[in-house]
């Protein structure tokens, strides 16, 4: 399973400790160039302050993605877990999807727990397959498979379907991935389960 880099923190890592991580970071570098001797080499080079501001924003945009990637597989999890389903510990790798995909972090729980109660009436037909894929005809190498291949397609990265998936609105994806014809409140009961896991996008 991919994972990012020093992700996720420790359960015992709460936010406040990540804060205080980046205050003293920020009070380091606020202290080294108080104290940076410039009569003898001279200024730092402009281009080494650049790279070295770059290199300190990218660590703080990612620390912050963690924060909320971590927090996001946390609520799913928990939903899960509340329901005594399955598919709980599977919630950072949705989330990571998600958002590698540009998807509502809250749709592949909620999709999986639509199509198989989040993992308990998997496709019996299908290896590894929670979500109804295919018709419940394809089969996964495993759940981390699904939730990918499944991911990609809602973003429309899978040529044979990009038409019906690609700068979609989240509705208008529901409605391709089972059509109104077929299950006419599919869509809505999915977004449904969507604002029970989270009322709120967190970003």
């Amino acid at each position: 399973m991919t994972r990012i880099k020093n992700f996720p923190p420790k359960a015992d890592q709460p936010l406040a400790e990540i804060t205080k991580k980046w205050f003293l970071r920020v009070l380091i570098i606020s202290l080294m160039f108080a104290i940076m001797p410039v009569h003898t080499f001279g200024f730092v080079p402009i281009s080494q302050v650049a790279t070295f501001v770059q290199k300190f924003n990218t660590d703080l945009f990612q620390d912050q993605k963690e924060i909320i990637l971590n927090e996001r597989g946390r609520i799913i999890d928990e939903y899960f877990t509340s329901k005594d389903m399955p598919l709980s510990g599977f919630g950072y790798k949705m989330a990571l999807e998600a958002d590698r995909y540009g998807l509502d972090w809250r749709l592949l729980p909620a999709l999986a727990i639509r199509e198989s109660t989040g993992g308990k009436f998997a496709c019996k037909k299908a290896d590894y397959n929670p979500f109804g894929y295919g018709s419940c005809r394809i089969d996964f190498d495993s759940i981390d498979h699904a939730i990918e291949r499944v991911a990609q397609t809602l973003a429309g990265m899978n040529a044979g379907t990009a038409h019906l998936y690609k700068d979609k609105t989240t509705e208008e994806k529901l409605n391709a991935y089972n059509p109104p014809s077929i299950v006419p409140k599919y869509t809505q009961q999915v977004l449904s389960i969507m604002n029970q896991i989270s009322p709120d996008d967190l970003g």
